[in-house]
């Protein structure tokens, strides 16, 4: 097994979600899923807190690539379109970890702790896209409003393009902001 950082996370990972998914999340021991890796548990715990953390390993990347995207929105953007464009922006990262994603995806829905960090991680990630908004001068309820309204948009984007890769994640992204803004003018 390569001995560079990056790999070993993604060998970590990998075999955790393969463990998780034979025994279940919490019969699975971080020793079970260090040894299935072929590293110990010390470095284990060099690249994770604790097994809960392997599945929100991603969260600081994709909330740094998220606010970057609305801080360089150009000047004048209303805060819809920048927040869409911000998840544009982070599209790579899910492509890239859509094959963990997936299985992940059912595992969190079926074990509470896991759901509990999901909630916990996405209520930064909401944190994180108010304060971008607010640094652009929109009003602090507006702000945390379209914040976690874009977020919700974005998951049902994911989630829909988890059931049907026929269309990009770019795609579905543009369906589910172009649902939003129809449903909004309708309620006029």
């Amino acid at each position: 097994m390569p001995r560079s950082g990056e790999a070993a996370r993604r060998r970590l990972k990998e075999a955790a979600l393969e463990l998780f998914l034979e025994n279940g999340f919490d019969q699975t021991p971080v020793e079970a899923i260090a040894a299935r890796a072929g590293v110990t548990e010390r470095t284990f715990y060099r690249h994770f807190a604790d097994k809960r953390e392997m599945f929100f390993d991603g969260e600081g990347e994709l909330r740094d690539v998220l606010v970057q995207a609305i801080t360089e929105a150009p000047p004048g953007t209303k805060p819809l379109p920048a927040l869409r464009a911000a998840f544009h922006a982070s599209v790579p990262l899910f492509e890239r970890n859509r094959p963990l994603t997936e299985p992940g995806a059912r595992l969190i829905a079926a074990t509470p702790a896991l759901q509990e960090r999901a909630l916990a991680k996405r209520a930064l990630l909401v944190e994180a896209l108010t304060q971008a908004l607010q640094a652009r001068q929109v009003d602090p309820r507006v702000a945390s409003l379209l914040a976690q309204v874009a977020m919700d948009t974005c998951a049902a984007a994911t989630h829909r393009w988890m059931l049907d890769a026929s269309l990009s994640l770019h795609e579905h992204i543009d369906h589910a902001f172009r649902e939003l803004r129809l449903a909004a003018a309708a309620l006029k």
